[in-house]
């Protein structure tokens, strides 16, 4: 069992006290719920024809009834690589709901539950709805995130500079940017689209816990800078 102290209001994104020290950049947190008309539509399917570039990986895989949960991670930008893949890789027509996307992430949610509810509205902008999943079905729709970069953002830093205690130890944060690619079957034809996405991952690690844990997303395409 996980042993540690209830953070302290000031060591919740979402209090008061947190938001003046990491002023307006973390607003994204805030709205995570409002994609700001920033990013694709979650429902949006392929619409142009062109070569479909599958990575090899995936391109004879076996049909899955829920995908792996997230390894344990020590490393915080190996667990900020691990979440993007977690939010961006999925198959419509690998037999696995939708709801075990979304759970294997909360099963990595911060262990005192203090920031979970913002975490489940924060998924709500990374993940289809299951109208939306079922319609994307359709169309044998997959999606997975090309990573380019995982870098600790400066304004993340001079809050935790600012703050002193304000967070408990090991919490973090790294915006990552990449392609979500996605593919699909249109009239018999196969389509690719792909847009540029970039998001921060706040997530506390050691020394407070013996692995990393997800806190929050920032608003898809607004992140930490």
């Amino acid at each position: 069992m996980l042993t540690a102290t209830r953070p302290t209001r000031r060591n919740v994104l979402l209090t008061g006290g947190a938001v003046l020290v990491l002023g307006a950049g973390l607003a994204g947190l805030l709205h995570a719920a409002d994609d700001g008309g920033t990013s694709p539509r979650q429902d949006a399917l392929p619409t142009a024809t062109t070569e479909v570039n599958v990575p090899p990986a995936t391109q004879e895989r076996t049909p899955a009834t829920e995908p792996a949960p997230l390894p344990p991670v020590t490393d915080a930008e190996q667990f900020a690589r691990n979440v993007a893949s977690a939010l961006f890789d999925w198959d419509t027509t690998g037999g696995t709901p939708l709801a075990e996307h979304r759970g294997r992430l909360l099963a990595v949610a911060d262990p005192t539950g203090v920031e979970s509810p913002g975490l489940v509205s924060d998924l709500t902008m990374y993940l289809p709805t299951e109208d939306t999943w079922a319609r994307l079905r359709q169309y044998g729709t997959r999606q997975w995130i090309e990573v380019s970069s995982v870098v600790a953002p400066t304004l993340w830093a001079q809050a935790v500079a600012q703050s002193g205690d304000g967070f408990a130890a090991g919490t973090t944060a790294y915006t990552v940017t990449g392609v979500r690619h996605r593919t699909g079957v249109d009239d018999g034809e196969p389509v690719h689209v792909q847009f540029d996405v970039t998001f921060t991952v706040f997530a506390v690690c050691e020394p407070t816990y013996p692995q990393c844990y997800l806190l929050r997303l920032s608003q898809l395409d607004n992140p930490l800078r």
